[in-house]
């Protein structure tokens, strides 16, 4: 005779497959009347709850994997800290990996993350994963985009509207009164720097007379924007912006190293400087910078949080959490603020 599954006790009690897990996992969730029908159905059906086979399918229940774009970023520390918080309230942990921009190590934490049967992962990806995520999923492995939003709908994801951030921090360059942007920022085919760069080109496009400049650069790190920087300095004078945004606080503290360094350009009198991110180094460089904040703990948090959900119901409706960004505005820009050669 078949053994009675959790789907024979759905349908018997005219409930969801995740109703059922929710009365035998978290039966806080559920009413005092559908535990009720669930019991009397896993009564009426004998159906014995397998742990090891629970377990084989769910693989570990306690770790969380999270796969970061930059470990050396502090806006994903921070992001991974506050994913970590969320985690250790409901009693797991949170295994990190770092895919620093590149695809291959990408795989690999996905592998690996697979191999472990982890509950389910969080990842901000390089490029479009959404075909491996699938796999995951249908081997009881929910996955939650974290700093982008999902292309597609059938999954969550927790972002910031990166092109409304684009948008702020170039508008309070041209509120100052600066007609000449240079954006440096790259690689372009990643989506936080495209985003960005479709809000600077909104504003701009938004103010007569302006013009962006776009200043690629491979990665956003402090190397590559102080070389952005150093090579801006070098050209005649008309031909340098009176104002730049950095597509990171990373690339903003090089561009400004760099600045300082060479000692021909001030800033902000003679260029004007926004960062993005708020990392905490922003308010403490040698001109404190200005910066378009992310919530980065707080985008960690919620991820965890709708990750925990769609493991209990695998039939919920996929989330995008979409945050606001906000405009810091710091020495860097400040009309009057203090300058550095």
């Amino acid at each position: 005779m078949r053994q009675a599954s959790i789907r024979d006790v759905a349908e018997t009690a005219g409930v969801s497959v995740g109703t059922v897990s929710n009365v035998l996992n978290n039966p806080a969730k559920v009413s005092e009347s559908t535990i009720a029908r669930v019991s009397d159905a896993i009564a009426s059906l004998g159906f014995v709850r397998n742990d090891a086979a629970r377990q084989l399918r769910g693989g570990d229940s306690r770790v969380i994997g999270l796969i970061i774009l930059d470990g050396g970023n502090p806006f994903f520390t921070d992001v991974a800290r506050g994913a970590e918080a969320a985690a250790e309230e409901s009693g797991r942990v949170i295994l990190l990996g770092n895919s620093d921009q590149l695809v291959e190590r990408e795989a690999h934490y996905l592998d690996l993350f697979d191999e472990r049967r982890v509950m389910g992962i969080l990842i901000s990806p390089v490029g479009d994963v959404s075909d491996r995520l699938r796999r995951l999923r249908l081997r009881g492995m929910p996955a939650v985009l974290v700093d982008r939003r999902a292309d597609l709908t059938e999954f969550s994801s927790v972002s910031v509207d990166d092109v409304r951030g684009g948008y702020l921090a170039t508008e309070h360059l041209l509120d100052l009164g600066r007609r000449r942007i240079a954006f440096v920022g790259g690689p372009a085919d990643l989506q936080q720097v495209a985003d960005r760069l479709a809000g600077a080109r909104a504003a701009v496009a938004d103010a007569p007379g302006a013009t962006l400049e776009v200043v690629d650069i491979p990665a956003l790190t402090v190397q590559n924007g102080r070389e952005a920087a150093a090579a801006i300095v070098r050209r005649p004078a008309a031909d340098r912006p009176d104002a730049i945004f950095a597509a990171n606080d990373l690339a903003a503290m090089g561009v400004l190293q760099a600045l300082v360094m060479q000692g021909d350009l001030r800033v902000p009198d003679d260029v004007a400087l926004i960062g993005y991110d708020d990392i905490d180094f922003a308010r403490a460089a040698v001109v404190p910078l200005s910066s378009v904040r992310q919530p980065s703990a707080l985008i960690g948090q919620t991820a965890v949080e709708i990750l925990r959900d769609e493991a209990d119901d695998p039939a919920r409706a996929p989330r995008q959490i979409v945050f606001e960004p906000e405009l810091v505005v710091r020495e860097s820009t400040a009309r009057g603020g203090s300058s550095a050669r």
